[in-house]
């Protein structure tokens, strides 16, 4: 995604992972084949591949820039971590700190982490392993976890401490160790542009976060939706989502709330151009993409 502005913010993306492809049917249990093909004249080629029965997701992480601050948010899979169940985030080796540096950010100069929730791909490059241990990748950085995410995974891992394949372990507690974790309300607003929202259901403390400057707005809807085929179909949850009728039932008023307004959505997913606007089609909703 090429740098978008929002009043006096710049937002853009940092990739990891350009395409990952994943079969409808396993990402998207629920989804109905037939129902998919009648999609084909905007999802192939750029979102899908119907013959293979194949959507494409991507793994990346946003990149906002205020007068005062730089905020990552949702910090992708990370190098070097073990990820052996999970098919495309074991052991990798990407660039993605060099593509955070080709945008003109040094680690050090990040001044907030903030993760929508806590699954393994929104949290890896909070750290980075450094003479055998993890250690904060971005060193001057507060890392802000809704306290509700943070304290269901909190238990997770102490009753099992693979739970989650390992991330907490790796990829949160050296950060909270570090005395840079900052845990918070799930509707907190870091300043006057930027505020989290509740929205359960993918995870029990699941956020999104809003963005705003001189009137104009937006919103980073992590998991929310992971393909744009979710907004024509927001009753289909993913495989991933651990209570998928109450993210059904958010994913739905995130649509219905969004349409028709003039706020970008920004989804963690969504293959290039991924920004887009929120329209009513009949019946059901439709993502219009903003043009890369």
């Amino acid at each position: 995604m090429k740098p978008q502005f929002l009043g006096a913010l710049s937002i853009r993306t940092v990739l990891e992972t350009p395409c990952m492809p994943m079969r409808f049917a396993d990402f998207l249990p629920s989804s109905d084949a037939q129902a998919i093909a009648a999609e084909r004249n905007w999802l192939e080629p750029q979102f899908a591949n119907l013959e293979q029965g194949l959507g494409f997701l991507t793994i990346q992480c946003y990149l906002v820039r205020t007068a005062h601050h730089t905020v990552l948010i949702d910090t992708c899979v990370g190098n070097d971590k073990n990820r052996s169940a999970l098919a495309g985030f074991h052991q990798l080796k990407t660039g993605w700190l060099d593509e955070l540096r080709a945008c003109g950010v040094r680690p050090s100069e990040v001044d907030y982490v903030m993760c929508t929730h806590l699954h393994s791909d929104h949290v890896g490059w909070n750290t980075r392993l450094e003479s055998g241990r993890w250690v904060p990748t971005f060193p001057n950085a507060r890392y802000v976890f809704a306290r509700r995410e943070f304290e269901h995974r909190e238990r997770l891992y102490r009753s099992d401490p693979q739970d989650g394949y390992g991330m907490f372990a790796d990829s949160v507690l050296p950060v909270v160790a570090s005395g840079q974790s900052l845990l918070v309300d799930s509707d907190y607003a870091l300043d006057d542009q930027l505020r989290l929202e509740p929205a359960a259901g993918h995870t029990p403390g699941n956020v999104v976060i809003h963005l705003q400057s001189r009137g104009a707005r937006a919103v980073l809807s992590g998991d929310v939706m992971h393909h744009p085929i979710q907004v024509r179909y927001p009753e289909w949850s993913s495989r991933f989502c651990e209570d998928p009728l109450l993210a059904a039932q958010y994913r739905k008023s995130f649509v219905e709330s969004h349409a028709d307004t003039n706020t970008l959505v920004l989804p963690a997913h969504f293959p290039a151009p991924t920004a887009g606007r929120i329209r009513r089609d009949g019946s059901r909703g439709r993502f219009e993409f903003v043009a890369a």
